[in-house]
């Protein structure tokens, strides 16, 4: 379940804020009713990291041993399909 908190909470709730993220949730932050910021440990977002690089990484090693490419609507068209289902 996503954790929805006003961004004052991280000034007036710190520590709940902190255990919560220290046990490895998220907690996505508002601002006047909109999306601000995303609070997360520092491991969760090492691991984030590593996992972006690591697939960057793949796609440049596949992109330089490859002659296939993709159009911007080919590439979207198959993520729009995975995300819809």
């Amino acid at each position: 379940m996503m954790n929805i908190r006003p961004v004052s909470d991280l000034r007036n709730k710190y520590p709940e804020i902190e255990k919560l993220v220290l046990e490895g949730e998220e907690v996505y932050l508002t601002k006047n009713g909109y999306g601000s910021m995303v609070v997360m440990s520092i491991e969760q977002y090492s691991k984030l990291k590593d996992s972006l690089e690591m697939k960057l990484d793949e796609a440049d090693y596949m992109a330089d041993n490859s002659t296939e490419r993709l159009s911007h609507k080919q590439v979207f068209g198959k993520l729009k399909g995975k995300l819809n289902g």
